[in-house]
């Protein structure tokens, strides 16, 4: 099967950026994997999609708060990726950083952290690939948010604040990049249980939503899909993927 597009996603290797990667191989996209430190998963990951019968290329960058000159950090990175690849179709802003921070104990570090990695990265990358597309006249950005981004958890507020600005970045970068580039925004619900949650927490988590059940990754793939294929027409939205969770 011969591809003619090319799916960035960024935070591929795992959990719900590794389902996206797949679904979209299966599609026909050439996949490209960023990843950070799980090299294995990401290597592991390019032998799947290869197996789907497109290409698939591996590159790892840091977008955290510790990287000096994020923005500069990121046009190198993109620059790397046009060099290998010669142009990108979608992006799809996946990678994202989460943890609880109790009010009364954020820190400084904990804002920075959230807001580099949930909010600037992925600004910043959709600037640099953004423009690109548009000068092609062709494109498509797809962001991960989260429906906390509209109903913020008081034990997770600078993550709930970060989603937030990127649903307001989704808005805006859909006006700035129009007519030819199309921007969007998915806000799972619980998909996934958090990473050593306890059985009382996931019970908590499932009485929140209407459909009284945790999502499946397939959820969000099937949703990055149809904005890519299923519609041409659709662009500057929030689709909530979350069980019913935003209307419980």
């Amino acid at each position: 099967m011969k591809s003619t597009k090319t799916t960035l996603i960024t935070g591929a290797s795992k959990r719900v950026g590794r389902d996206i990667a797949l679904t979209l191989a299966e599609a026909g996209s050439d996949i490209l994997i960023h990843y950070y430190r799980s090299r294995r998963d990401a290597l592991q990951l390019k032998k799947d999609v290869e197996s789907r019968g497109v290409r698939a290329e591996v590159f790892k960058a840091d977008f955290s708060a510790g990287v000096r000159n994020l923005p500069s950090a990121i046009k190198r990175f993109v620059r790397d990726v046009y060099r290998v690849a010669g142009h990108v179709d979608l992006l799809v802003n996946n990678a994202a950083i989460f943890y609880p921070t109790p009010l009364g104990k954020i820190t400084g570090r904990h804002w920075e952290d959230f807001m580099t990695v949930n909010l600037k990265s992925p600004f910043f990358l959709a600037q640099e690939i953004g423009m690109r597309m548009r000068r092609r006249k062709s494109g498509s950005i797809i962001n991960l948010v989260d429906w906390t981004g509209l109903r913020p958890h008081p034990n997770y507020l600078p993550y709930a604040i970060s989603k937030a600005g990127l649903i307001a970045a989704t808005t805006g970068l859909a006006k700035a990049l129009a007519p030819h580039v199309r921007v969007n925004c998915i806000a799972p619900g619980p998909i996934l249980p958090a990473n050593g949650a306890t059985a009382k927490q996931k019970r908590a988590v499932i009485k929140k939503t209407l459909l009284k059940r945790f999502g499946n990754p397939k959820d969000i793939s099937e949703t990055v899909r149809y904005l890519w294929q299923g519609s041409d027409f659709v662009t500057g939205v929030m689709i909530p993927v979350d069980g019913g969770a935003l209307g419980s």
